[in-house]
């Protein structure tokens, strides 16, 4: 995901067969116990790993049905180990009566190719999995992202406001597919309802780059740019999942923090000072490092850090549900984690670049990677 990595994962091949499925029963619950049999895809890592963990020590949930390439650590939950892109995933879905989908992969580092190929193919797989055994109910979890980083936008944006991202971000453009699947679902197959999370910056053994930015030796801002930040820690969106699993909420609905920073208040709890770049100057090296593979971060990644994307969470509040985080907090809590990264322009450096990049000036050290670009290039045509 959140980022929204929700959920890094390494990058997969689609070519290469599934592993063979298998299982492994849960302790049985409470004869008394009337609550949903809720399956989780992705839960053997990341949020996929804390909600399965989660709702198997929930006295609201009959049984946990946990769904993933690997074997995870919650011995609680009944387990089967397969591909979501696997069609055999119907059989080890019925029964249950919620999905929570959170198999996505949004690594940075993924093949842009091959991440799309597994983040779509294993949507359409799970929707039409889970509608062919009866399952009732699926959760989707994509990002606040989808509606887009610009300049009009309002802040905070209502929860219902017209999805404007485009495919320019990193994992966006899969994110958006997401979001059309699941609206396209219910009409495909009447009686399951479809519902989609969206989490704001998602902070919490999450490696994006949002939090990226926050590793860099200077905090860039593009001049003539408004930056806002709202954060959501990994365990607010959980439990922002356990409600939509309940189905305690339903519909589409953004999970964050209440409120949100300006990028000032950024700097100031943060301690990091800004670097700021005329815009041409900052979205053409992005694009031109990102181009050659010096970076991972397409320029349009940037535009959630110029442009606010802040969003209400008022449809979790109607529903009772309250963030136990604040922006604040989970930035300190974001600092913390990237303690000792160091990256720039959305690629980590080793502790040699890195002294040289905080000796010299983040500035000097972004402009002279566009300039060592340029100076190769022009090698390479003189020969």
């Amino acid at each position: 995901m959140s980022s929204p990595d929700p959920q890094v994962r390494a990058a997969r091949n689609p070519t290469d067969p599934a592993p063979e499925s298998t299982s492994e029963e849960k302790r049985p619950r409470s004869p008394g116990n009337r609550g949903p049999v809720v399956a989780v895809t992705g839960a053997a890592t990341g949020i996929g790993e804390l909600l399965t963990a989660h709702l198997a020590a929930s006295d609201a949930i009959k049984q946990v049905i946990a769904i993933d390439e690997r074997r995870g650590e919650v011995s609680e939950a009944t387990w089967h180990i397969l591909d979501v892109r696997d069609p055999a995933i119907a059989e080890k879905l019925r029964g249950a009566d919620v999905v929570v989908h959170l198999a996505l992969d949004l690594d940075l580092e993924t093949d842009p190719a091959a991440r799309t190929a597994y983040n779509v193919r294993g949507t359409q797989t799970v929707l039409t999995a889970a509608a062919a055994v009866g399952v009732h109910r699926v959760v989707l979890c994509t990002s606040a992202m989808v509606y887009g980083a610009l300049a009009d936008n309002d802040v905070p944006l209502s929860e219902d406001a017209e999805l404007r991202a485009t495919a320019e971000a990193t994992g966006v453009g899969d994110l958006l597919e997401i979001e059309r699947l699941g609206r396209r679902a219910p009409r495909a197959h009447p009686g399951l309802n479809v519902t989609v999370v969206r989490p704001t910056v998602l902070v919490g053994g999450t490696d994006t780059a949002l939090t990226r930015y926050f590793e860099s030796p200077r905090l860039l801002v593009v001049a003539g740019s408004r930056p806002t930040w709202q954060f959501c820690h990994v365990e607010d969106l959980v439990t922002a999942l356990e409600y939509a699993a309940l189905e305690k909420i339903d519909g589409e609905f953004a999970v964050g923090c209440d409120g949100w920073l300006e990028q000032e208040e950024v700097e100031e709890l943060s301690g990091v000072r800004r670097m700021e770049l005329p815009s041409a100057v900052a979205l053409g090296a992005a694009a031109r490092l990102h181009r050659i593979g010096l970076t991972p971060s397409p320029a349009g990644d940037l535009a959630y850090t110029m442009h606010p994307w802040v969003v209400s969470v008022s449809r979790l509040h109607d529903a009772g549900w309250r963030p136990k985080w604040t922006n604040e907090e989970v930035l300190g809590a974001l600092l913390e984690e990237v303690e000792g990264r160091h990256t720039l322009a959305g690629r980590r450096l080793g502790r040699k670049d890195a002294t040289a990049a905080g000796a010299a000036g983040a500035t000097v050290a972004l402009l002279g990677a566009a300039a060592v670009v340029r100076r190769a290039r022009k090698a390479r045509r003189r020969i």
